[in-house]
C-alpha cells in the first residue's frame, strides 16, 4: 500500500463479462495496473474501487492471488458507484486502493477437505479462495462447491462452473422449478442438507445473503460441523477499510480491521447481526 492510504493506484479495465442481466445485473471486471504492480493480497481481502467523479466502493477481490497479471471484481449493480462501474467500458480507467481486511487462513487448512457454499453474488468473495485451492490442489483434500441462485439466469460464472465439474464436485441449485433445470430445486441451505457434506477433516466456507448464511451455518452444525470448521465473510459491512469511519463496527469490533473473514467460533461471540 502507498504511504498515503487514500491515494488509489490507476488501473485499466481490460475485460468485462456480463454475468447476470436485468435490474440486479452483475458484471465481472478484469483490471490491470497502469504502473508497477506491487499489489499483494490474500484470498478474502477487499479493495476500494474508485470511479472518478462518482465515488468509491469496497469490493471483494474475486481473482486468486496466485494470478499476478490482473485483478478481478464481480460487481452487483445496486448504487451510485456500482451503477457507474456498470456503465464503464474496456479501456476505461478506475482507481484501486488496498487491500483491506484479513484473508482466509488457507495455510491452516492444508490436508483438509474444503466445502465452498455460495448464494448469488456471494460466490464472488469465495471464488478467490476456491481457485487458490485449485491452484495448489496437492495441498488439500477433496474440493466441493455447493452453489445456488434465485434462477438459473442469476448464477454467476456460468461457463467457469461447467469447467469446474471436470476438476471438483459441483452441486448447483435454483430456488424454484424451471422447465430445463435438471439439478436441485430449493434454497442453498436445503441443498447442503441434501448433499450431506462430511465434517470429517473438513472446512466449510460460505458467503451469500445473511439469511442464507444463517441457515447454512445451522444446517452445517446439524451435520456435525464444529464452530471452528465453518468460515464466512461479511465484507458488505466494510466502508472506509481502515477503521476510521465507524460504519463497519459490530459492538466495539471493526470488521475492516479484524475481518471480514471469521470462523463461526469467532463470529458467534459478536453482537448478533448475522
Amino acid at each position: 500500500m502507498d504511504h498515503n492510504a487514500y491515494i488509489p493506484k490507476l488501473a485499466k479495465i481490460i475485460e468485462i463479462t456480463e454475468e447476470v442481466s436485468g435490474e440486479r445485473s452483475i458484471k465481472t471486471f478484469m483490471t490491470e495496473f497502469i504502473h508497477k504492480n506491487d499489489f499483494s493480497f490474500c484470498s478474502g481481502q477487499c479493495a476500494m474501487l474508485s470511479v472518478f467523479g462518482k465515488g468509491e466502493s469496497m469490493i471483494s477481490i474475486s481473482s486468486s492471488p496466485l494470478i499476478k497479471d490482473y485483478l478481478q471484481f464481480s460487481i452487483l449493480k445496486m448504487g451510485r458507484v456500482t451503477s457507474a462501474l456498470h456503465e464503464m467500458e474496456v479501456g476505461n480507467i478506475i482507481g484501486i486502493r488496498g487491500p483491506y481486511g484479513n484473508g482466509f487462513p488457507m495455510e491452516d487448512w492444508k490436508g483438509k477437505n474444503l466445502i465452498f457454499i455460495g448464494g448469488g453474488i456471494g460466490l464472488a468473495p469465495i471464488w478467490s479462495v476456491l481457485h487458490s485451492a485449485l491452484g495448489k490442489k496437492e495441498d488439500y483434500g477433496d474440493l466441493t462447491l455447493i452453489y445456488g441462485a434465485r434462477t438459473s439466469k442469476d448464477l454467476v460464472f456460468k461457463k467457469e462452473l461447467e469447467g469446474l465439474r471436470k476438476k471438483i464436485k459441483v452441486h448447483l441449485s435454483v430456488d424454484m422449478e424451471e422447465p430445463e433445470w435438471k439439478e436441485f430445486v430449493g434454497f442453498v441451505p436445503v441443498n447442503v442438507l441434501d448433499k450431506k457434506p462430511s465434517p470429517d477433516n473438513a472446512i466449510s466456507i460460505t458467503c451469500g445473503p445473511p439469511i442464507m448464511i444463517k441457515f447454512v451455518i445451522k444446517n452445517l452444525k446439524d451435520l456435525g460441523f464444529k464452530d471452528e470448521q465453518i468460515y464466512t465473510t461479511i465484507e458488505n459491512k466494510m466502508k472506509c477499510g481502515i477503521g476510521k469511519c465507524g460504519r463497519c463496527n459490530i459492538g466495539m469490533h471493526y470488521v475492516c480491521k479484524d475481518g471480514p473473514v471469521y470462523s463461526w467460533a469467532e463470529l458467534k461471540n459478536l453482537p448478533q447481526e448475522y
